[in-house]
C-alpha cells in the first residue's frame, strides 16, 4: 500500500468534516462534553476519552499510519497556546 501524504491542514479539514457531518450529533451530550475525541481523518473512525491519549494509542495500534486529529467535544478550541502579553517600547 502506498502512503498518502496530507498536510496538517488537510488532516484537520477532513477530520472536522467527519465531525460536522455526523459524529457531532452522536457525541455532543451529557458526560461527553469537555472530553477529547480523536478522529482518524482517513476513515472517520473515532474514540472518546478524557485526554485523548488512550484513544490515540488504540487507533495507532490498530492502524499505525492513521492520521489523527483531536477535538474537545462541545468546544470550538481544544488547546490554546500563549497568553496575554504587553508590548513595551524603549
Amino acid at each position: 500500500m502506498q502512503a498518502i501524504f496530507w498536510s496538517t491542514e488537510e488532516v484537520a479539514l477532513r477530520a472536522k468534516q467527519f465531525y460536522e457531518d455526523g459524529i457531532r450529533q452522536q457525541v455532543e451530550f451529557g458526560d461527553n462534553i469537555g472530553k477529547m475525541i480523536v478522529i482518524d481523518a482517513e476513515t472517520g473512525e473515532y474514540g472518546i476519552d478524557p485526554t485523548g491519549v488512550e484513544t490515540a494509542l488504540k487507533l495507532k495500534n490498530k492502524k499505525p499510519t492513521a492520521r489523527l486529529f483531536t477535538l474537545r467535544i462541545g468546544y470550538d478550541v481544544a488547546v490554546s497556546f500563549g497568553g496575554a502579553s504587553e508590548l513595551t517600547t524603549k
